[in-house]
């Protein structure tokens, strides 16, 4: 199974006629250059081509009523004149004659996605489309959004495949409140959304975009919302009476004054109208103010990934909006590309890999198609390059996570056990009592925040040129050859060694590996190490006898430091004494040494998970070390999860014992003074703080 790429150039009609700063950043050339670039690095020619179809009005009524789906069908035969008074009855929107055509083309391309992946075709996708979706309510468009793409294929894959569990995963900078509205009392729909908020601060300036609002009746802890609360200066808060009708209103409320007519007033869907962005086409560097890739792996890794896995989902949805990506006018974040990759690698360990990412925001062109690229990348299978910076979260970001885990709390087991303390309180205002301002055009700080964020696009270019990908994604050694292994046609099975010399030397500090079987084993992990090293190879599965375990690691893990990585990870599960002589060192290490030894009792779902999760860190580089006892099946099952396949379903939640728990509550304590991205709340004034 591969890949689904659905796009449609239909797509591309709608675009704005009439002068609208606000409205023109949602312009044809997001999706162009996207495919553009995705043309230009092969990813295209890669995937399996689907053309996009138009959703049915049947469709459309999953989630809309007839009356807004008439009266869109309607804009096509409009005037320019009435479409630009049609759409100043929204928020944030602008009709073409050809909206509704394109909009159905969206939402039938969502639709097309899931189905393959649900039929077997393929095993994840992307759809690539505009206008976007995931602000859009039952009888309102929102925000550039028309119809709801993710949530009306939401309920398809609900009614048409009869699934029971769906997660939506929405990293779009704006909170998708026409997604939580529709889903808020419904527990087979799991919603996260991180998003923007500055404690209400921030478009769509809703109360119920807080950390607190966890659904309704059946649905109560369904919704996950994380706000980031980095706040803006003072001429950017919003009105006191909030501008945005509820999203359950059924009608579309009066236009909001020009952001022209009152200077001081909020820009719709961002901060000050003075600095309101240009033509996305432009790709003008804007300064960053917001989160970045520490945070947002922060935000995965405590909250939504122990919520996902205790619900189970049979499908993810991702709406997929990039203006949470650095250089976007709208968020002002400073993710790079790179770290979409990871996010997508996180969740393919959910629901055996059906991954369905549906495009929503994102209008810097460059930092869009970068974005998209890295997460096609992802979705193929292809290692993720290194995150760039430093990974300590910001304290700000801290305060968001913790406050989302106690309020999600009371609903999900899985934080329970991992214990929740006190929120911190909040950090409304800079040390001098007014909130933090925006970075204004024109002077040396924006100056300097734009130059970082062209660097920060470049380098990620200059790494990819510079580090390929290596010719062969995954090798394997095995002890003996085992032509019943079904390994993936294009893993190799290595059958190379390292010299006798070299193996012999090694060896030499360890009686364990003085037996010629131990040593012809050592010898193969040598050879496979060192092609990892030099870039041949991007990840293996080396069999070692049981009796040489222990030794083998040890020298795996002195050849590598040896041979040129400078941080090394290590994961060791089972009876395998830790190497002597060996420091804690390194994050962000060069290598990943996986470890499995006798007795280590992981099932191959549990293995292959550790092994997809550990593909993250080091740019896919990882070496497996399994012992011979192991069943012959987990090192097939490892080499095809290191090939970039989805790992099996770990099947429905079961509660860790008190005594796992209290173990690794232990380890927790004395590992999180050292490493921040293990501190979820953020000490007041302390490293990481913003």
């Amino acid at each position: 199974m591969g890949t689904a790429l659905v796009y449609h150039e239909d797509m591309t009609a709608a675009r704005l006629l009439w002068d609208d700063p606000e409205c023109e950043i949602e312009c044809p050339e997001r999706l162009t250059t996207a495919l553009e670039r995705l043309q230009q690095r092969g990813l295209e020619q890669r995937c399996l081509r689907l053309a996009a179809r138009e959703a049915s009005e049947a469709e459309l009524g999953l989630v809309h009523s007839p009356e807004y789906v008439a009266l869109l069908q309607g804009t096509q035969a409009l005037g320019t004149g009435e479409l630009q008074t049609l759409s100043g009855q929204y928020d944030a929107v602008y009709f073409h004659p050809s909206t509704f055509h394109c909009a159905r083309l969206a939402a039938g391309a969502a639709l097309q996605l899931v189905d393959a992946v649900l039929a077997g075709a393929v095993r994840n996708g992307l759809a690539l489309v505009r206008p976007p979706g995931h602000h859009s309510q039952r009888a309102a468009a929102n925000g550039f959004c028309v119809f709801n793409n993710v949530a009306i294929a939401a309920k398809h894959a609900q009614r048409q495949h009869g699934l029971h569990r769906v997660l939506i995963v929405d990293w779009d900078v704006h909170h998708g409140q026409g997604i939580q509205h529709i889903f808020e009392d419904d527990p087979s729909v799991l919603y996260f959304s991180w998003h923007r908020y500055e404690h209400g601060r921030f478009w769509p300036y809703l109360r119920e975009s807080d950390a607190d609002a966890v659904g309704q009746g059946p649905g109560l802890g369904f919704t996950v919302n994380l706000p980031w609360n980095q706040v803006l200066a003072p001429h950017h808060e919003a009105p006191a009476q909030s501008p945005s009708p509820s999203p359950r209103s059924p009608l579309p409320h009066k236009p909001r004054a020009s952001c022209h007519d009152h200077p001081q007033s909020p820009g719709p869907r961002g901060g000050d109208p003075a600095v309101l962005p240009g033509r996305a086409s432009t790709d003008a560097p804007w300064p960053q103010v917001g989160m970045g890739n520490a945070d947002y792996v922060a935000a995965f890794l405590h909250v939504l990934l122990p919520v996902a896995f205790e619900f189970n989902p049979e499908l993810v949805l991702v709406s997929a909006g990039f203006d949470s990506a650095i250089g976007d006018p709208e968020g002002q974040m400073q993710a790079t590309p790179e770290c979409f990759a990871h996010l997508t690698q996180l969740l393919q360990v959910l629901a055996g890999g059906r991954v369905c990412a549906v495009l929503e925001g994102g209008y810097h062109l460059e930092s869009l198609s970068q974005s998209v690229c890295m997460m096609v990348q992802a979705l193929l299978g292809d290692p993720a390059p290194p995150l760039s910076g430093p990974m300590v979260p910001h304290g700000s970001a801290l305060e968001s996570i913790q406050s989302v885990r106690v309020a999600q709390a009371p609903h999900w087991v899985s934080l329970q056990q991992q214990g929740v303390a006190p929120v911190l309180s909040p950090s409304p205002c800079s040390p001098e009592g007014r909130p933090s301002p925006l970075l204004l055009p024109g002077g040396p700080e924006f100056k300097a925040a734009a130059t970082q964020d062209v660097a920060a696009l470049s380098s990620l270019l200059d790494q990819l040129r510079l580090n390929p990908t290596p010719p062969v994604r995954t090798a394997v050694a095995l002890t003996a050859p085992d032509a019943a292994l079904a390994l993936p046609s294009d893993v190799l099975c290595e059958e190379g060694s390292a010299a006798q010399e070299e193996t012999q030397a090694w060896a030499r500090p360890h009686e364990a590996l003085a037996q010629d079987r131990a040593l012809t084993a050592l010898g193969k992990v040598l050879y496979l190490l060192d092609r990892i090293l030099d870039g041949q190879v991007s990840s293996g599965v080396a069999v070692t006898p049981a009796s040489a375990a222990a030794a083998t690691l040890d020298v795996a893990i002195r050849c590598g430091l040896s041979h040129g990585a400078q941080r090394l990870l290590c994961l060791a599960v089972g009876q395998l004494d830790r190497p002597p002589d060996l420091t804690d060192d390194g994050f962000q290490p060069d290598l990943v040494l996986v470890a499995l030894g006798p007795g280590h009792g992981l099932r191959d779902p549990q293995a292959a998970l550790l092994a997809a999760l550990l593909r993250g860190p080091a740019g896919g580089r990882v070496l497996a070390l399994v012992d011979e006892e192991s069943t012959p099946q987990l090192a097939v099952v490892l080499a095809r999860v290191l090939h970039g396949e989805a790992a099996p379903n770990l099947g429905p939640f079961s509660m860790a014992s008190p005594e796992d728990v209290q173990a690794l509550m232990q380890l927790r304590g004395q590992l999180e003074p050292r490493w921040k991205m293990l501190q979820v709340a953020s000490e007041a004034g302390g490293p990481g703080s913003g």
